[in-house]
């Protein structure tokens, strides 16, 4: 796998194998086929053996696929058997309910600090993480080897922040604030659009009401 560049498509559907497998291993499930993996997950078992066979296939003809050694394979490949450092800046609403995420501690993300601009914050403990001034982030991050920032703030002060962060060793930003970041193409963004999100929920649901009333008006002929 070492000097293959793996397609972003193959990456986006990573996690979501991790998911199904992990809620396999729950309800005690030891192996599994391509074809009952793609019924659950309505992901065809062609695109399954296509995807998993990247990392070097981890299936057995006949067999199929054992489920808590492919959980695990796919668990070292998202890179979950390290711990990452990770910050939140922004503790409104929406970055208080991402500090109280507890999966994140589960998968090896270690939520070091909380970061706003609000005094009326300061010193609020959100499941255990003290929320700081902005004015003392930076000192912060030099002492914590912080690799993960989530920005969960208005987007006028996303790109001035991000900037920041870049700057100070920073190189992996959770974006959730409604901008598109603009940064040297050694720091890794996420973005995290709520809304498109949404817009694509009313599309699909647009499309739902079309289809169905043509078909309720058909019956009714």
């Amino acid at each position: 796998m070492q000097g293959r560049e793996i397609s972003q498509a193959v990456i986006r559907r990573l996690p979501r194998y991790y998911r199904y497998l992990g809620d396999l291993l729950e309800n005690g499930v030891e192996r599994i086929s391509s074809n009952d993996l793609s019924k659950r997950m309505k992901v065809t078992a062609s695109q399954i053996r296509q995807d998993l066979n990247n990392f070097g296939g981890f299936g057995q003809q006949g067999y199929g696929y054992n489920v808590k050694y492919l959980y695990t394979e796919i668990g070292k490949i998202l890179g979950l058997g390290e711990n990452h450092n990770m910050i939140i800046i922004g503790a409104g609403n929406l970055g208080q309910a991402l500090a109280k995420y507890a999966t994140f501690d589960r998968l090896g993300f270690v939520l070091k600090g909380l970061f706003d601009v609000n005094p009326e914050l300061k010193d609020t403990v959100i499941r255990g993480v003290r929320v700081r001034m902005m004015d003392e982030f930076k000192e912060f991050i030099s002492h914590n080897e912080i690799e993960i920032a989530a920005l969960t703030i208005p987007k006028e002060m996303a790109v001035e922040v991000a900037n920041l962060l870049a700057e100070n060793g920073v190189h992996a930003i959770w974006n959730f604030a409604h901008t598109d970041l603009n940064l040297p193409e050694n720091i890794i963004v996420e973005n995290v659009h709520l809304s498109e999100s949404l817009m694509r929920l009313s599309y699909n649901i647009g499309r739902y009401n079309e289809k169905h009333s043509r078909t309720d008006g058909s019956q009714s002929v």
